[in-house]
């Protein structure tokens, strides 16, 4: 979750998004887990979210990258995203969103898709802007959910970086 909240300092606060950080870990049997990605909100164009971006980012990487991440891979054929997914921990600073006022996909729904293993959740979304359901969809979509405890204050205090709450 450290991890997570450095990715989150990078972000460019403004008044109406949240500053959220994300890294994707793969855990491959008998391996130390391997950091795929790493995103941050609106580090890519078009006010994306740090899910989506970290995402975007490994869906970008070559196969010959991948094979390079996740050596020695412990099957036969290169690797490809769709055989990192279900091994895959998201650890994200705020849960994920379910809606997107700009009508965005949700971060929710892009991790349903991707069929993660598990989200470690640093704080829940608090409702300055919408009502946020996006663990709930994930658990009901079968991806394990862990609420990190500890961080919650620092956060959701990063998470509101710039807002005048």
């Amino acid at each position: 979750m450290r991890l997570a909240l450095q990715q989150a300092a990078f972000c460019e606060p403004i008044p109406t998004a949240f500053c959220v950080g994300c890294i994707l870990v793969a855990r491959l049997p008998d391996s130390e887990p391997i950091v795929l990605s790493k995103g941050f909100s609106r580090e890519l164009p078009g006010n994306t979210h740090a899910e989506a971006n970290a995402l975007a980012k490994l869906e970008g990487l070559s196969s010959l990258q991948l094979k390079s991440l996740v050596s020695p891979w412990p099957r036969e054929a290169v690797p490809v995203i769709e055989d990192l997914y279900p091994l895959v921990d998201v650890y994200t600073t705020l849960e994920p969103c379910s809606v997107r006022t700009s009508g965005l996909p949700a971060c929710a729904d892009a991790l349903i898709r991707a069929r993660i293993r598990r989200c470690i959740i640093g704080v829940q979304e608090p409702d300055d802007f919408v009502k946020c359901e996006g663990a709930q969809k994930m658990k009901d979509a079968g991806i394990e959910v862990i609420w990190y405890s500890g961080l919650e204050q620092e956060c959701l205090d990063t998470a509101r970086r710039g807002h005048d709450i």
